[in-house]
């Protein structure tokens, strides 16, 4: 079984996070996407409700499993017997700190390999950190975020600039 694993904080799930899964989950018979919890770092949004817009968002595609894990990626990719590492890009600057990234991954587990899928041209410009910063200052996040993220905001914020 070829599996691979998209681990991220996912902080929130963005449209730019759901385009990479789609499209790299067509390459794999399983993608497990992994919320890797960082217990040093305080989220926007608490573990288990990333946990619930991740499934929403991907319950349209079969072969997604998502999980949390809070160790190292390789000790996790060995637990799951997965030997594939996915990664989205969106810029040059993404690339530097993901080559490095990869490498470490490949120091650890040799028999590792790590795939790069570039972002759409339409989405290069989402991230997780921008997200947070519109949701701590009320902004909209309509269509760069999965539904049940833009519903989580409104709760939150009530009605926002949508």
């Amino acid at each position: 079984m070829r599996r691979a694993v998209f681990a991220g904080s996912f902080d929130p799930v963005t449209t730019g996070h759901i385009d990479i899964i789609e499209r790299s989950a067509a390459m794999f018979d399983e993608l497990i996407v992994c919320i890797f919890h960082n217990i040093q770092k305080e989220g926007c949004f608490p573990v288990n409700e990333r946990i619930r817009f991740l499934r929403e968002a991907t319950s349209h595609v079969p072969n997604v499993r998502v999980d949390v894990s809070s160790g190292l990626l390789t000790d996790y990719m060995q637990q799951e017997n997965a030997r594939v590492v996915v990664r989205g890009l969106r810029s040059v600057k993404d690339f530097e700190y993901e080559e490095n990234h990869a490498a470490m991954i490949r120091h650890l587990m040799p028999e590792s390999d790590t795939i790069f899928l570039l972002t759409r041209p339409d989405l290069t410009f989402v991230s997780s950190s921008g997200v947070r910063e519109l949701i701590r200052f009320r902004g909209p996040v309509q269509g760069i975020v999965p539904p049940s993220v833009e519903r989580a905001v409104l709760k939150l914020y009530g009605k926002n600039k949508q």
